[in-house]
């Protein structure tokens, strides 16, 4: 069978990828290597328009977080499950400087949409050091992605249209009509890879700079909360005394081996938001592809159009991966151009310098 798209990933990205060309009557085959602790998996899935200690708006968040939930609703629609958890995140001030800093920001006003309330201090609490006061900041949530992944995968199997394995770039044949890979064959390949796309002999010249984060799923008992908490680290409530924590940023150790270190960096943390005793039950480190410039990276190769790349959205995939990838199925099938600032076309001349080089 020719199908109109392979895609070779089947993450965040290309799990989103993949359902937005099907919903759009494209024939797409998935090629995955299934890993337990991608990525996409460890992370903890959040949508937060307000972000780091600079309190900056989320880029583009005006236009991502509305087709995010009209994704993810019709996803849970479709697969008649939950996955999408709208909640505030109660941003809380770690030090004086950071709540005088926050104060001079909302002078600015850009954040009006998403800030619901500042509270320049709280009532004392017996498990939550809140004392300082902080933002409740609206349209956060998250997305539960080990289980999405997981119906996705399924629905593929129950269709054959994914197959596990490593991806062996020997047996990649390329034609003027598209590409052979083993036994299938597709007019486009689109490489989904995560941080393994640096090893990619056809986009490894893009700037990544993957970085492992590690997380912990904790329980703590005789607490419960409607929001999700933010100091230092995010604490998300999983439900059922269920917590998870996160995440560490390590550009030095690009593996995914979770480390005594880690831990000990995220339950200090903790212990500066909760009052109360957490018991660790999980800990896990995945490595994020992340960029240069914190942009994702999207487009077709320079020389070899057959192929395509869609990656690059470090921890802000699922904020940014429903609106991007419907823009990219636009562009693929020529009814609009992808922006410049997510394109690779703005580091083309990486790829001449590469081949210079080679």
């Amino acid at each position: 069978m020719l199908y109109d798209f392979l895609v070779v990933g089947h993450g965040l990205a290309g799990a989103i990828l993949t359902q937005t060309l099907e919903k759009r009557g494209h024939n797409v085959f998935v090629f995955d290597f299934e890993k337990y602790n991608s990525a996409s998996n460890v992370a903890a899935g959040l949508i937060n328009p307000v972000a780091g200690k600079r309190f900056a708006k989320s880029w583009q968040a005006d236009v991502f977080i509305p087709a995010a939930e009209e994704f993810y609703r019709n996803l849970e629609n479709e697969l008649d499950t939950s996955l999408f958890h709208q909640k505030p995140i109660l941003k809380l001030f770690s030090s004086i400087e950071e709540q005088n800093n926050w104060m001079g920001k909302s002078a600015e006003g850009q954040w009006n949409e998403y800030i619901e309330e500042t509270y320049p201090s709280l009532p004392f609490s017996e498990t939550v050091n809140q004392e300082l006061g902080g933002l409740k900041i609206a349209k956060g949530g998250f997305v539960e992605l080990r289980k999405m992944l997981s119906f996705l995968r399924q629905k593929l199997e129950t269709q054959n249209k994914i197959r596990s394995g490593t991806f062996n770039f020997s047996n990649l044949t390329i034609s003027e009509n598209g590409i052979q890979y083993e036994d299938m064959q597709a007019r486009h390949l689109i490489f989904c890879e995560g941080w393994q796309a640096v090893n990619n002999p056809y986009f490894g010249w893009l700037p990544f700079s993957i970085n492992k984060g590690e997380v912990l799923d904790i329980s703590v008992q005789n607490f419960t909360s409607g929001c999700i908490y933010n100091k230092g680290v995010y604490v998300v409530p999983l439900g059922e005394e269920r917590w998870k924590v996160g995440a560490t940023y390590n550009w030095r150790e690009p593996n995914e081996l979770p480390t005594e270190e880690g831990r000990e960096e995220l339950l200090g943390k903790v212990k500066q938001l909760l009052k109360i005793p957490v018991e660790v039950t999980g800990h896990l480190a995945g490595i994020r592809p992340a960029t240069r410039d914190r942009k994702p990276l999207i487009g077709t190769h320079p020389e070899v159009t057959q192929l395509s790349i869609f990656n690059g959205m470090g921890s802000k995939g699922v904020l940014m991966a429903p609106f991007l990838a419907a823009q990219f199925a636009n562009a693929l099938t020529g009814k609009s151009a992808i922006w410049p600032e997510v394109s690779i076309d703005r580091y083309r001349k990486f790829f001449y310098e590469s081949e210079q080089k080679g």
